[in-house]
């Protein structure tokens, strides 16, 4: 009785120990802000500790009661007094045991976390590695595009298809259009021509806008310029002053489509990455006119021969009745039942034509559902890919939609999925994003080449 009078004061004394509405959208608008995309999870609640249903359990849940510490000492001499010495004896050695096995564990645990270390060490040194050779390649590729070491178009698309870097996109995008030759050395010459007959164009035929059979084409030039984006750049004067003529002088020489509302919108980006070449700053937030005179002509011209070379792959987009913009659209739906069933019948459940949503994705090439950035990056590689803007933009389409196949599956009312297809939540995509759809696309042009029979037609 007196040794279980003992334990209990012991226990009192050691207890501390004892574990136990559709909006209308004008020009390049991005996507309003979605804050359920953005909401931030709530706080995990801390569980209770599991309670022991067996002696087994609450064995191993006390077990470090027993650790080596300052009452260890008057454990073994109560011991002692009350036990024999082969109880003594063996309690006694359960303490060294444990203590023994106690370092054991710190000693693997230390090294352990050293060599842990070392993993973590030689994997950033990895990293290091790779970030200084990219950014070595990224060099060599800029100082050859800028010497014309790149001695062929199939060998610049393909250093182009995976993105451009900023520095040389400019003069990239020039060859890749076809706008300046490959020879290096007639560069120079072809630009200067270029130039000069655009301006020529301005002295023929800009003073005609406010003749009567194309004031009507001036109007609504004037009227559309002011809702594209981003809004800091186009409603600059000087810079409205440049799309205004760059737009009136090309439906001019196009009688067969004229001005068509979204051929405004592909001015922009070819226009942002010619201002480049002179500044190092974002563009939005930059004062177009205080670049010199001879500069903004350059990035006049040359915007307006690049849009021209675009246009003559997709012309029939803005023809009468728009028919290149019909027959894509239809090879989208084709496209997106075989990719994915699920969402083309959703679709259908609820009475969503295609042509109410991929109407603006073609006639704008999705500029309106993209951050400037990433159609900037978007056209890297259209313009690196064999028919990029009319053929490979219909692949970007269908994994575009493919992409948000959980929110679409949501929805469940036509207005709903209007809404959505309207306004997808894309304002804080980048290049990463960019990239994956890029990839998702071109892998949906090998597996669904024989999809779109008609689309070429």
């Amino acid at each position: 009785m007196s040794s279980d009078g003992n334990r209990k004061q012991f226990w009192k004394r050691n207890a501390a120990k004892v574990p136990g509405s559709i909006q209308h959208v004008y020009g390049a608008q991005h996507p309003p802000f979605d804050p359920l995309l953005h909401a931030k999870p709530p706080p995990a609640t801390p569980g209770k500790p599991k309670k022991a249903t067996t002696f087994q359990e609450f064995e191993s849940i006390t077990s470090d009661a027993w650790d080596v510490g300052d009452d260890d000492d008057e454990l073994l001499a109560m011991a002692a007094q009350n036990l024999n010495i082969e109880v003594v004896m063996e309690t006694a050695n359960k303490v060294i045991e444990n203590h023994s096995k106690q370092q054991e564990r710190q000693r693997l645990d230390d090294t352990t976390e050293l060599e842990q270390r070392d993993e973590d060490t030689q994997e950033e040194a990895v990293v290091e590695e790779q970030e200084e050779e990219e950014e070595e390649e990224e060099d060599d590729e800029e100082d050859r595009v800028e010497e014309g070491d790149v001695t062929s178009p199939e060998e610049l698309r393909k250093l182009s298809w995976s993105g451009i870097p900023r520095q040389v996109r400019p003069i990239t995008w020039k060859l890749l259009s076809g706008y300046l030759p490959a020879n290096a050395e007639r560069r120079e010459s072809v630009l200067q021509r270029k130039r000069q007959e655009y301006f020529g164009f301005i002295q023929q035929y800009y003073d005609s806008r406010n003749d009567e059979h194309h004031q009507d084409t001036y109007r609504q030039i004037h009227i559309d310029i002011p809702r594209m984006s981003p809004e800091s750049l186009v409603l600059q004067p000087k810079v409205t002053e440049i799309f205004e003529r760059i737009l009136f002088i090309w439906a001019i020489r196009h009688p067969a489509s004229g001005y068509v509302q979204g051929i405004n919108d592909l001015v922009t980006p070819f226009f942002v990455v010619y201002v480049f070449e002179y500044i190092e700053e974002e563009v939005e937030n930059f004062d177009v006119s205080s670049l010199q005179e001879e500069a903004l002509r350059n990035i006049e011209a040359d915007s307006f021969w690049c849009m021209s070379k675009l246009l003559d792959g997709i012309q029939d987009n803005y023809t009468f009745a728009q028919p290149g913009i019909q027959r894509k659209v239809k090879a989208l739906e084709e496209l997106v039942s075989r990719i994915d069933e699920s969402v083309h019948r959703h679709m259908q459940q609820y009475e969503v034509e295609y042509l109410q949503f991929a109407f603006r994705w073609m006639n704008n090439l999705l500029m309106r559902e993209l951050p400037l950035r990433c159609t900037i990056r978007l056209w890297d590689t259209y313009q690196a890919e064999p028919e990029g803007f009319s053929h490979f933009h219909l692949y970007v389409c269908a994994a575009f939609l493919v992409r948000w196949r959980k929110e679409i599956l949501e929805e469940r009312d036509f207005q709903g999925l209007m809404i959505l297809l309207q306004n997808l939540p894309t304002m804080h995509w980048g290049n990463e994003e960019v990239s994956v759809l890029l990839a998702e696309a071109y892998r949906l042009k090998f597996a669904f080449a024989d999809a779109p029979n008609h689309y070429k037609r």
